[in-house]
């Protein structure tokens, strides 16, 4: 079903902030490949960069002179998934950005990451269990991925769909700020 309200195209960029502009670019464009695409130099000394995730879509960062440090266990996750440590975030946060890449790839792209030094948490498969997660496919997995800290903590995923979404996948009701369960509006996938 495509979008009735507006015309989406996936996501344009996304923007995080950075601690060090020079490690973000080492690890953006030597680590993971990326071709820097844009720089722009903000009043009061900021900086802005984008980086090509490939389809048209960007991850871009900020430098602030005066940002405050990172927050880990409030802003971005303690542990990579699959390895222990909290993994929630808080309200308004990014908790990771995940990265579509071929299926067939995920454990060269593991072996590749942690040759250049990266700390890569196992190979997961995410699927309908009790934890939603296994170290191996059930028969309900519908992403297999790994996950990664980028220099500043940001958490990333390499990520591949191993099926189509049905209509059965949608299955839960939304809770509320305390947890309850809620009605599902019109258009919102049931």
């Amino acid at each position: 079903m495509s979008n009735s309200e507006f015309e989406l195209g996936g996501v344009c960029h996304l923007a995080l902030v950075c601690q060090d502009m020079q490690r973000t670019l080492d690890f953006y464009t030597n680590i993971l490949g990326m071709r820097l695409a844009k720089t722009i130099a903000i009043p009061g000394g900021a900086q802005h960069f984008f980086f090509d995730m490939g389809g048209g879509q960007f991850i871009a960062f900020f430098w602030f002179p005066n940002a405050p440090q990172r927050s880990p266990g409030v802003a971005s996750p303690q542990g990579l998934p699959g390895l222990g440590g909290d993994i929630a975030t808080a309200h308004g946060s990014m908790n990771h950005v995940s990265f579509k890449v071929p299926a067939e790839k995920i454990d060269e792209y593991k072996a590749k990451l942690e040759a250049k030094g990266v700390r890569t948490g196992p190979v997961l498969y995410h699927d309908d269990s009790e934890r939603g997660i296994s170290l191996e496919d059930n028969g309900s997995t519908y992403v297999r991925s790994i996950y990664f800290f980028d220099p500043d903590g940001v958490l990333l995923e390499f990520a591949a769909w191993t099926r189509e979404l049905r209509p059965d996948d949608v299955a839960h009701l939304p809770v509320d700020r305390n947890g309850v369960p809620g009605p599902v509006e019109s258009g919102q996938g049931r």
